[in-house]
C-alpha cells in the first residue's frame, strides 16, 4: 500500500500549492443566549481550529453556531426553538427566548461582519430569524454570496446511501453553496407545491387555476434541476482526480426531466412537466415528476459500485472526498473557499486516512474546524507544520489551551 504522505505529496504536485495559512478565516465568534453558552466570544488566529473535550460538553454547538452563518437550519437541521439558551437548574429562570450568533470573517477582499439571531418584538415574543451583513439586515441570499460555510458530521456518514429526498437537500445544499438563487427556486417549488396539493385536498380549485399553478412549478421545477446538473457535472470532473487514501465518487442524477434536459430546449421541458402534473391530476395522482422525484445516484468510480452496497468505512469516505472535492471547487471557481467543519469525523477514521486528511486541508484555503474527545488523534497537524488553536471544553466553559 502506497503511504499517506507519499500519495498526498502527489497529489499536491497537480493540486494548488500548499498553504499553510488560509484566506478566509473567523478572527472572532460570539454567541448570546444560543444552546448551552449564555454568553460565549472566542477570538481566532488563521489556523486550524480544535474544540476537545467530553461529548456533551458542548463542542458541536459552537459548530452549529459557525454552521448557521451561512443560509439554512445548520449543521443539525434544529427547529428555531431548540437554538435560545435554556438554562440549567436554578438558572432556568434566566432561559432566554432570543439568540444571537455574529462573527468577524477575514476574506481576501477584507473583513465581513455577519450575524443572525432573533430579538423581543413588541409582543414580547421572539421575532423572526433575522441576518446582518456589516451592520445591514440581508437576505440569506447576501449571506451566502459574502462567505461560505460547509461541514460533515456523523449523522452524514451515510448519506450517499440514504433516502432519495436526504440525498436531494444534501445535494441542493452543495447547489447552494455554488449558486445562492438556488435556495429561492427551492422555497417558491416548495410553496406552489403546497399550494397545489391544498387545492386537491378541498376540491375547490378549477382546472385552470390548477394549471397555471403547476406551469410555474415545472418552471422552478427546470431551473432546480439544471443548477443540480451542473454542479454534479462540475463534482464529477473535480473528482476525476482521486484523493489519496480516499476513494473518488461518481455522482449521476436520474429521472426524466433530467433526461429530457439533455436532448430538448429547457421550455420545452417545462412543457412536459406542466403537462405530465396534470395527467396525475385528472387521473387522481398527486406525486409529480421533476425536482422531487430525482435520484441521486453515487457510486465508487474504480468499482462501480454503489454508496447504498458500499461498506460503512467506505460510504463515509465517499462523503468527505465528496465534500473535500466541493470545497475545493468553491475556490478555483467562485474565490470563495468555505470555511470547513469536521465534527467528530477524525475518530472514525484510520491513522493512514486521519494522515491523509490532515495533509488534505492543507491545499485547501479556508479555516478548518475540528472537533474530537481525544487530543492525541489531532498529532498528525503539527506533524505537517499545521500548528493549530486548541479549545478546551468543559461543561460550556471554553479555555485556550497553550500546548
Amino acid at each position: 500500500m502506497i503511504s499517506a504522505a507519499k500519495s498526498v505529496q502527489e497529489f499536491q504536485q497537480t493540486a494548488e500549492p500548499v498553504l499553510c495559512n488560509p484566506s478566509v478565516w473567523l478572527s472572532s465568534i460570539h454567541f448570546n443566549s444560543f444552546r448551552n453558552y449564555p454568553s460565549l466570544s472566542i477570538k481566532l488566529q488563521d489556523r486550524p481550529v480544535i474544540l476537545v473535550g467530553p461529548n456533551g460538553a458542548g463542542k458541536t454547538n459552537i459548530l452549529e453556531g459557525v454552521s448557521l452563518l451561512a443560509p439554512g437550519r445548520g449543521l443539525r437541521r434544529s427547529k428555531a426553538h431548540m437554538w435560545p439558551h435554556k438554562g440549567l437548574g436554578e438558572h432556568e429562570s434566566k432561559a432566554s427566548k432570543t439568540w444571537s450568533v455574529s462573527a468577524e470573517v477575514n476574506t481576501e477582499e477584507g473583513p465581513v461582519f455577519v450575524g443572525t439571531g432573533t430579538k423581543i418584538q413588541d409582543d414580547g415574543e421572539p421575532g423572526r430569524r433575522i441576518v446582518k451583513v456589516n451592520g445591514e439586515i440581508s437576505s440569506q441570499t447576501t449571506l451566502a454570496e459574502s462567505f461560505a460555510v460547509t461541514w460533515l458530521t456523523p449523522e452524514m456518514d451515510d448519506i450517499l446511501a440514504s433516502t432519495p429526498s436526504e440525498k436531494r437537500r444534501f445535494l441542493d445544499r452543495l447547489v447552494i453553496a455554488f449558486d445562492p438563487a438556488h435556495a429561492g427556486r427551492l422555497l417558491r417549488f416548495e410553496k406552489l407545491h403546497r399550494q397545489r396539493n391544498r387545492l386537491l385536498e378541498e376540491g375547490q380549485a378549477d382546472d385552470a387555476w390548477l394549471s397555471a399553478l403547476e406551469a410555474q412549478m415545472a418552471e422552478s421545477g427546470v431551473a432546480i434541476i439544471a443548477a443540480r446538473l451542473s454542479l454534479v457535472q462540475a463534482l464529477n470532473e473535480e473528482t476525476s482526480q482521486p484523493l489519496p487514501m480516499f476513494p473518488s465518487a461518481h455522482l449521476h442524477i436520474e429521472g426524466n426531466a433530467e433526461e429530457w434536459l439533455m436532448t430538448m430546449p429547457a421550455i420545452e421541458v417545462e412543457d412536459r412537466l406542466a403537462d405530465a402534473a396534470k395527467k396525475a391530476r385528472l387521473n387522481g395522482d398527486a406525486t409529480l415528476q421533476g425536482p422531487t422525484s430525482s435520484h441521486l445516484v453515487v457510486k465508487h468510480s474504480e468499482t462501480g459500485q454503489s454508496a447504498e452496497m458500499s461498506s460503512t468505512g467506505e460510504q463515509k469516505a465517499l462523503v468527505i472526498s465528496t465534500v473535500l472535492a466541493h470545497a475545493r471547487l468553491q475556490a478555483k471557481r467562485l474565490q470563495r473557499p468555505p470555511i470547513l467543519l469536521l465534527d467528530d469525523i477524525v475518530s472514525h477514521l484510520d491513522k493512514e486516512r486521519r494522515a491523509s486528511l490532515f495533509e488534505l486541508i492543507t491545499t485547501l484555503k479556508g479555516q478548518v474546524w475540528f472537533s474530537g474527545t481525544d487530543l492525541i488523534l489531532f498529532d498528525g497537524l503539527e506533524q505537517i507544520g499545521q500548528k493549530p488553536q486548541i479549545f478546551q471544553i468543559e461543561d460550556g466553559i471554553v479555555t485556550p489551551r497553550h500546548d
